[in-house]
């Protein structure tokens, strides 16, 4: 017997077991791959290409698009897939400590053993100043020597910035671009890919359910209308977080009020019968106040992260999340 969510979304999931999804099935990860807009089944096609070579993969998409999920399910795919997929996440790396970390990847993942083979996940290179830049340029193996080690080391790298925009202005190295770039797989944000969305919250919808042994919540046609009209800065992640909160909640109206700014600020009108009362709006207005100011600071920085973060006097870690929760990456990718 179906729940009224499945129930209502029941064609899409049917839809998606005959799909070209089929082969880029792993459990772990169905929730960010799955879907039937042409965007997502064109690149899930080419995933199911060039994921079982040896090419380097570089993954460009904003923030919560789900490329850490691409990223393992590539691996997965691959030849590697009984070791496991090694992740360095450059964004939270100085020179040295990049270095060292990558220095250990190598060794332990390629050795002395021709016939060991391994994946080597860079995430966030686009976060790298130039002097971590070069360390990781000096490391990575060139031209000839990287076709040759790449049959022990199968490298994925991703960014959510326009790389093109970064190499004009110099900050960031084309040689290294190049270095990491075999196959570019451009990862669509959740506004080009709409469609999806059913099918993607009754995902998450089940699966935080069976986390927080909780009912899972009845969705009507006028939540949905909500969901299909919200811009999803945040993406995919976004919306898991918000299914989260539906099940946490128990009351998907409470929960959608977050949704009453959109992406750009602008204070929207919820079609539910629930008022959106002072304390709420208070928080809409602060939250809007907190994105202008990190967004000016960004652009001040050249959207230099660690900069940002030493001027507006918080941690690096708090203005990631501060991004995420504000819709700011969305707003960059979207120039």
């Amino acid at each position: 017997m179906l729940l009224p969510l499945e129930s209502s979304l029941h064609s899409h999931s049917s839809k998606m077991a005959n799909s070209a999804n089929r082969g880029l099935y792993l459990p772990s990860q169905a929730r960010f791959v799955n879907g039937q807009s042409e965007a997502i089944l064109r690149l899930n096609a080419i995933v199911d290409q060039i994921a079982r070579t040896e090419i380097s993969v570089l993954l460009v998409g904003e923030s919560g698009t789900g490329k850490e999920a691409y990223a393992r399910l590539i691996h997965g795919l691959s030849a590697h897939r009984d070791l496991p997929l090694k992740k360095l996440t450059c964004a939270t790396l100085e020179p040295e400590q990049l270095r060292a970390q990558l220095e250990a990847c190598l060794q332990t993942t390629v050795g002395k053993n021709e016939d060991v083979q391994g994946s080597l996940f860079l995430d966030g290179v686009d976060e790298l100043e130039l002097a971590g830049q070069k360390v990781l340029l000096s490391l990575l193996p060139d031209g000839e020597d990287l076709e040759m080690s790449q049959k022990r080391l199968r490298l994925i790298s991703s960014v959510s910035q326009d790389l093109d925009a970064e190499m004009e202005s110099g900050r960031f190295r084309r040689e290294l671009y190049f270095r990491l770039n075999g196959v570019c797989l451009r990862l669509p944000p959740l506004r080009e890919r709409k469609e999806d969305i059913p099918e993607l919250m009754e995902s998450f919808l089940a699966r935080h359910t069976f986390e927080l042994k909780r009912q899972i919540p009845e969705l009507g046609n006028e939540e949905m209308e909500i969901l299909i009209a919200h811009d999803w800065p945040g993406n995919i992640r976004e919306l898991g977080n918000l299914a989260r909160r539906m099940v946490a909640l128990g009351n998907p109206k409470t929960a959608l009020t977050d949704l009453a700014t959109g992406a750009h600020g602008v204070t929207r009108v919820l079609k539910v019968n629930e008022t959106f009362s002072l304390k709420a709006a208070a928080r809409a207005a602060s939250r809007q106040a907190e994105r202008q100011l990190i967004l000016r600071t960004l652009e001040r920085t050249h959207w230099n992260r660690k900069r940002a973060a030493q001027e507006l006097q918080i941690s690096y870690k708090s203005l990631l999340y501060k991004i995420k929760q504000t819709g700011v990456e969305g707003t960059k990718a979207g120039k």
